[in-house]
Parts: C-alpha cells; sequence; structure tokens
C-alpha cells in the first residue's frame, strides 16, 4: 500500500511541548510507506496524526442538545438535533470516519515502529521503539472507546454490538466489508491495548530521582543512568500519552460498559469500573487528592498562567497546549467572544436553562424541593451552593464589576429575547470563561486558556458512581474510600454543606440520583451531559425552560417558561452507524430504529 498526500499538522511542536528536536515532522509528505519510515520526522507525523486529531471536544457544544442549555444560534447543527432532524445521514456527533482513519494510521504506525531508526544508540532505540508502540497503543484504544460511545448499540436481532474490530493496516487489497464486532469484545480489545501500553509507557513522564530508580527492564539493557533514561521518558514529553492517561482511558470505557445501556451486553460490572478508577486515583491518595479549587479550574488565573512547558495543575490529568490567541480558531479570547452578555461584547451564544439552575442544591446541601432546604421561590438565588454563582450569571449578579440584568424589565440588551445575542433563557454562561478577557473590539485582550482533556474530577465521580452501584454509598471494596466520601469531599471543597448528604447515606437509590446530580453540575457545559443521560436512558424530551423575571410595584416576578423542547426517540440512546457506510458494505448492521 502507498501513503498519499499524508498532512501532517504543525500542531504537533504545540502539543509535543519541548521535545520538537526529536519529534517535529515536515509539514507535508506524499511519499511510500517504505520511504517514509526510513525518516524518523516523517514516521513520527503518522503518531503525529492521532495527537493533531485527538477526539476531545474542547468547547462547550453538545450540552445545548440537552435539558441544560440553549444557544441563540439559531442555526445551530445541535440545535436542530435536539428538535428531531437526528438522522443516520445527518450525525452531528458522529465519529466514525475520523476514529476509523485516527486507527488506521495507528495500525500503520504499529507494523513499522520497530524498523525506524529513532536513535544510532541501540539501548535509546530500544525504549523509543517501546514508548512510541504504547503511544500508539494508547491512542487506538482512545479512537475505539469514543468509536464505542458514539456508535455502538444494540441491532434489530437484539446484539449489542460495538464497531469492527481493525488491527492491521487496511490496502488496496483488503477486505472493507467487515461486520461489527460485539460490544464486549470491542471493550476486551480497549483494555487488551490499555495494559499493553501501560507495560512499554512510563506511569507519568519524569526523571527517576536516581539512577537506582530507572526500570529494572532498562537497566537489564544497560541504561544505568536516569539521565539516559530521560532522553525519552522524561518530563519533556508531558503532553503525550502516558500509562496514567492510559489507564483512565481504562476506567472510563468500563463505566460506559456497566452502564444502564450496555451493562445487559457488555459483561462489564460497576465493581470492575469502580477498581479501575481507583488504580489511578490511588496514586494521587484517594480523595485526600481532590483538588481543593478544581471546582473552579478555569478562574485559577494565576496558576493557569505560570503553567511550564506541559505542565499540568491538581485537577487537570490530561491537557493541550496553552494559548492565548485572539483568533476565531484560537482559544485566547473565542470562548468569551460567543458567551459573554451583549453589553459585554459578547454574543450569549450559550444558555443555561432553568433546569440547570434548579439542579443545583441550597447551600446546605438540599435540593430545592426538599422542605429542608429554605429555598425560597421569590428569592430563589439567595443561599444556594455557591458553584452556581462560579457556573452562571443569573439576574441582579455583578461580573466584570458590571451588573447584569436579565429580566424583562432590563434597560439594556442584556435582557431576555432583547436582541439575536440576548439570553433565551434568563441566564447566561461564567463557567469556562476568564472575567479578565475583554472582547471589546477596540481594546481586544486575550488571556491564557487551554483545552482539558481530562479533569480528576470526571475520574472521582466515576469511581463514586460505580462504587455506589457495586458496595453501596458507604462500601469501599478494597479501596480506603467510597462513594461518600467523594461526594463529602467534593462538597466540602465547594462550600456546600453535607447534611442532605448524611441522611442518605444508606439509601443506593437517592445516593445515585445525587451522585448523578453531582456530575451535571460539576462537568457542566464540558460535553458530558448528552452522553450521560444516554448511559443513564434518561428522559431526554424534558422541554429546556427559562425564566422571564417582571418587576411590579417593585417587586420580582419569576415566571418559568418553556423555551425549546426536545424531540428525541427511545432508539436515539444509541447513535448511528452512517447511513452511507451501512449502504456501501452488507456486512455492516445498523442500530435498531436508525
Amino acid at each position: 500500500m502507498k501513503i498519499k498526500n499524508i498532512l501532517v499538522l504543525a500542531i504537533l511542536a504545540g502539543t509535543f511541548c519541548s521535545c520538537a528536536d526529536l519529534i517535529t515532522p515536515s509539514v507535508e509528505n506524499a511519499q511510500t510507506e517504505e520511504q517514509m519510515f526510513k525518516d524518523p520526522a516523517s514516521a513520527q507525523g503518522i503518531l503525529g496524526y492521532a495527537y493533531g486529531n485527538l477526539p476531545f471536544e474542547t468547547k462547550s457544544t453538545t450540552d445545548i442538545a440537552t435539558d441544560d442549555a440553549v444557544t441563540n444560534d439559531l442555526a445551530s447543527s445541535y440545535r436542530s438535533m435536539a428538535q428531531g432532524t437526528w438522522t443516520a445521514n445527518n450525525d452531528p456527533v458522529s465519529q466514525w470516519q475520523a476514529r476509523k482513519i485516527t486507527i488506521q494510521y495507528m495500525n500503520i504506525f504499529l507494523n513499522h515502529v520497530d524498523e525506524v531508526q529513532w536513535s544510532d544508540n541501540p539501548k535509546r532505540q530500544a525504549m523509543f521503539v517501546d514508548k512510541l508502540r504504547g503511544e500508539a497503543l494508547a491512542l487506538r484504544a482512545l479512537n475505539m472507546y469514543y468509536l464505542l460511545r458514539n456508535h455502538a448499540g444494540w441491532t434489530q436481532s437484539g446484539e449489542l454490538l460495538g464497531v469492527p474490530i481493525i488491527l492491521e493496516p487496511e490496502g488496496m487489497g483488503s477486505d472493507f466489508n467487515q461486520p461489527r464486532a460485539t460490544f464486549k469484545a470491542c471493550v476486551e480489545q480497549i483494555y487488551a491495548d490499555v495494559d499493553a501500553a501501560m507495560e512499554l509507557l512510563p506511569f507519568d513522564y519524569a526523571k527517576p530521582a536516581s539512577d537506582a530508580d530507572v526500570p529494572k527492564k532498562y537497566q537489564d539493557l544497560g541504561v544505568t543512568s536516569a539521565e539516559e533514561y530521560s532522553v525519552v521518558f522524561g518530563d519533556t514529553f508531558s503532553g503525550r500519552i502516558s500509562g496514567r492517561i492510559a489507564q483512565t482511558i481504562k476506567a472510563f470505557t468500563a463505566l460506559l460498559a456497566a452502564s444502564p445501556a450496555y451493562a445487559e451486553g457488555s459483561g462489564v460490572t460497576y465493581a470492575e469500573a469502580a477498581d479501575a478508577a481507583a488504580a489511578v486515583l490511588n496514586t494521587i491518595g484517594g480523595v485526600a487528592g481532590v483538588d481543593p479549587t478544581g471546582y473552579k479550574w478555569f478562574m485559577e488565573k494565576k496558576t493557569l498562567d505560570a503553567l511550564g512547558s506541559g505542565a499540568c495543575p491538581p485537577e487537570i490529568l490530561w491537557r493541550g497546549s496553552m494559548n492565548k490567541g485572539t483568533e476565531d480558531y484560537a482559544f485566547g479570547i473565542s470562548q468569551e467572544k460567543d458567551n459573554f452578555p451583549p453589553t459585554l461584547y459578547g454574543s450569549g451564544r450559550i444558555n443555561p436553562t432553568q433546569n440547570f439552575v434548579d439542579a443545583f442544591p441550597m447551600a446546605n446541601g438540599y435540593p430545592i424541593t426538599d422542605p429542608e432546604s429554605g429555598y425560597s421561590a421569590s428569592d430563589p438565588y439567595a443561599g444556594r451552593d455557591p458553584r452556581l454563582a462560579e457556573y452562571v450569571i443569573y439576574n441582579g449578579a455583578t461580573y466584570k464589576g458590571t451588573q447584569i440584568i436579565t429580566g424583562a424589565y432590563s434597560t439594556d440588551n442584556n435582557g431576555i429575547n432583547k436582541i439575536s445575542t440576548s439570553t433565551r433563557t434568563g441566564y447566561y454562561l461564567r463557567k469556562l470563561l476568564r472575567d479578565d478577557c475583554d472582547p471589546n473590539p477596540s481594546a481586544t485582550n486575550a488571556q491564557y486558556h487551554y483545552p482539558v482533556y481530562i479533569r480528576y474530577t470526571e475520574l472521582f465521580l466515576a469511581y463514586a458512581e460505580s462504587a455506589n452501584e457495586a458496595w453501596g454509598p458507604d462500601g469501599k471494596g478494597t479501596h480506603g474510600y467510597s462513594a461518600y466520601d467523594v461526594i463529602k469531599a467534593l462538597h466540602d471543597r465547594a462550600g456546600v454543606g453535607n447534611d442532605y448528604l448524611d441522611s442518605i447515606k444508606g439509601n443506593k437509590e437517592k445516593m445515585r440520583e445525587l451522585i448523578r446530580n453531582e456530575r451535571r453540575i460539576e462537568l457542566s457545559f464540558e460535553n458530558k451531559r448528552f452522553w450521560d443521560m444516554r448511559r443513564w436512558k434518561l428522559d431526554l424530551n424534558e422541554s429546556a425552560k427559562g425564566v422571564r423575571i417582571e418587576q411590579v410595584g417593585g417587586a420580582l416576578k419569576f415566571n418559568k417558561f418553556e423555551v425549546e423542547p426536545r424531540n428525541y426517540q427511545p432508539y436515539m440512546y444509541y447513535g448511528p452507524i452512517p447511513e452511507s457506510e451501512v449502504l456501501k458494505w452488507s456486512n455492516l448492521d445498523q442500530n435498531k430504529g436508525w
């Protein structure tokens, strides 16, 4: 097979931090496969494709297709999808082509990695082959996970299927008419790739504390110096996939497979998922490793601005490159341009719903529907969970030194439905945004942001969900902490009371509801809710609601109303296989309903 016109993205230098001496490729290659793997820079370009095409959604997109948000961008494909246009040939969340192409590149790389002369030093050559093979295996697992999340499902025949498992490069003579493997087989393949990767990768990229700490298998090769080991496995490679990240991929796969939508056909238990999450969390001390300010990581300005190359703050397990560019595609101010209220030169794109606001408990921890909460419908934002003020701009809130009035009585364009860029729900987004940015076109001020791939909080919540289902609210399995302990730690750091948590400590069902609500709040606008609702098989058709606030005789009247309906069908708990693929390949079964 010939590899034609492979574009290797210039983004690689940023992705791989300070290791440009080894991994900077040519911008474009049009070479035969044999030629490409004679040149380590070109060969790295194949692996680099996977880093340049990571599957993470790093700006908030899919939340507007849930009960948590709407958008004032009326042409949004996600908005249309939520209102009934989702089909097998119109799928805004499809990952089919991108993930399959990336897996193809990883298969090509794995087929040749040990043929490339990465170093003329035999000891370093062996270490480079191990590391790069491990990265490719872990990246293949990551891409398979996203294929499962987006495209696995039950077929008309009653089977839970994943995707075709392709482990060798496909070429002109390949049989492309491959059937989908079972979901269970796909999970087992992800596990196998992760386990193999972890045999080859360091858990973290770092220089050993001493020569004696060089792994024994490399000492046996004659690598007796921590300095020499670090040439290949040192912290200059931070940002690349590590054993820690690979283990986290396994944990997320186990959580997906153990969830209600898949458990019947996956063979994976919640106990298995809890153990997989704990394998990473135990390395940071379990709940003692909860970052005290992790719930507002996006506003930890001093920490963010001072980050060294490839370094991660305590809340972040894996991230992309920092950026403070002002271009529309850059991260430096684009989120603020999109989401600030109109008077702050924003477009108010993502509007949190009343549904989402109602999910926040009172500061004492009680849901607002509980008589013990102290909630007042006439003063709805008083005494609430402090995270509400960190994540949502509500009527009367002060932001960037300005009081934002979202009510119908507003005298400026921040009021509900005043202009096309005003809020449709009575709320503006605050989460993910830096208040020291300024989109004012005459005085634009961008600040550092970075795309977040994996947060520790997501892993803690995966453990809490799994541990509760496996062992109950205070069960610990073989670990030193329970679901209760995790939720208490998250509450404590946010300043939320635990009286309600304590009252349900013996009730698995109520703890389940609380954990799911914590996940809804903590991971809001990070593209999790859309997928969580499906794997939990929640009601997808709860209308998105807002609040119209009127001023009557000096008093405020809060009138909740429906902003936008949702129109999903029961089979849409599972995404489709692209219709074009099903039409091309007779062995490719479609998911039921599509």
